[in-house]
């Protein structure tokens, strides 16, 4: 490997490590990293020859990635394979997915406080201070969407 190539090299290996942190399998991580740095279209048998990985992990990654809205699939004309590029904004779904995640969190938090009896007052508080948090973070969560999106129309 070129000296040149070490920092894209590192930061996909990165962007991996960070997705598994995150639940996610790391070749998704890597494959999001490529994506970040080359944006697309590229082809599957490129993306893992790229990757040194196999191309039915890239294929599975590659669905994972574009249901979560980080890729989209596109053609090249003239070529049968499938290509990806890097969804514009591709962040804003990973968000909008958090945000739809939590609300099902706070809904099984609000059903709890409801059905536990009074003599469970420890858990209840716990339930409660628990739902309080993730309501904030949502709210908070829909607030940076938003910023987001109103950005996107100023142009910036």
């Amino acid at each position: 490997m070129s000296r040149t190539n070490e920092p894209v090299t590192a930061f996909i290996e990165r962007m991996g490590l960070s997705a598994q942190n995150d639940g996610l399998p790391r070749i998704a991580g890597r494959m999001m990293g490529y994506f970040i740095i080359h944006g697309g279209p590229t082809s599957l048998a490129e993306l893992a020859a790229a990757l040194q990985v196999s191309r039915a992990s890239v294929s599975t990654n590659a669905r994972i990635l574009r249901d979560l809205g980080v890729l989209e699939a596109t053609a090249v004309p003239g070529d049968r394979q499938d290509y990806y590029q890097l969804a514009e904004r591709h962040y804003l779904p990973l968000l909008e997915g958090h945000v739809e995640r939590m609300g099902a969190m706070s809904a099984s938090l609000a059903q709890a406080e409801r059905e536990l009896p009074p003599s469970m007052g420890d858990a209840r508080a716990r339930l409660a201070d628990m739902h309080d948090f993730i309501d904030i973070a949502r709210d908070h969560t829909c607030e940076l969407i938003e910023r987001l999106t109103v950005r996107r129309k100023d142009g910036r």
